[in-house]
């Protein structure tokens, strides 16, 4: 089933660039942005996704930034695989690197509740199941998690026939993800019909029936104009072909 990773879902969200700091006041979304997508196994529906920008943690606009993932399956798909996996992530004020990471994941028969915190001080990433220490692993001045990434990606400039890089932790690895970017193109979505520029992450590190499909090649399409919205993510892999399109925009912050 193709949802059997909820967390493979965020990770189709991580064109990347070098770190850099980044105004408050001038990022592209704000408190109150939600993102909501459909999900389609070939031609059946299976469920929905959701993305939210959540208030600042800490003091007003001076907090840290919250941001929330969530997916859940429909009655089609929960009759072969039930998901409602739900996830938050932590930033600093300068939006350059994760601070918490958290996962509640309801994914068939697997039920985990997951806390990352990284302490940068000490250099290292703490990795907690069911608030139980279970690993630290060594992290770098500057990393973000698999759902900040979306995010941090829409700060820069997003240029034509590139490729960027970016270290990622989840808590159990660090990885440096490399996505090239292709063309604007015209893409229609629930949401309506958008220029949008398509890219291609690396999937050398991914699993499940991604791993095993030579031509499972993820492609992810990303409004070409100061917001830089994900509107679509496309992918042809072993068990057929999978897809997630926009279908409201929320909240948005204005060009």
């Amino acid at each position: 089933m193709i949802l059997r990773n909820a967390g493979i879902l965020i990770s189709f969200l991580f064109p990347t660039f070098l770190l850099s700091v980044e105004p408050a006041d001038e990022l592209p979304f704000q408190p109150g942005e939600t993102l909501e997508y459909d999900l389609k196994w070939g031609l059946f529906p299976v469920g929905s996704a959701t993305m939210k920008v959540l208030p600042r943690e800490g003091e007003g606009d001076s907090g840290f930034h919250r941001l929330s993932f969530s997916v859940r399956t429909n009655e089609f798909a929960d009759a072969f695989y039930k998901v409602r996996t739900n996830v938050t992530s932590v930033i600093d004020r300068s939006f350059s690197k994760s601070v918490r990471y958290e996962k509640s994941q309801r994914e068939g028969k697997t039920k985990r509740e997951i806390r990352v915190l990284f302490d940068y001080d000490a250099g290292k990433a703490s990795y907690f199941e069911s608030e139980k220490l279970v690993s630290t692993l060594p992290i770098p001045p500057q990393v973000l998690d698999p759902l900040s990434i979306a995010y941090f990606f829409r700060l820069g400039e997003l240029k034509p026939e590139t490729e960027t890089i970016l270290p990622t932790c989840d808590g159990r690895k660090l990885k440096m993800i490399k996505v090239r970017t292709g063309k604007v193109e015209k893409i229609r979505v629930p949401a309506g019909t958008y220029k949008a520029m398509g890219t291609i992450p690396e999937m050398k590190d991914l699993s499940g029936v991604f791993k095993k499909s030579p031509d499972g090649i993820l492609r992810i399409w990303y409004s070409a104009d100061s917001l830089k919205i994900p509107v679509r993510i496309s992918s042809k892999v072993i068990v057929g072909s999978f897809n997630a399109r926009l279908v409201s925009a929320k909240g948005l912050k204005k060009n």
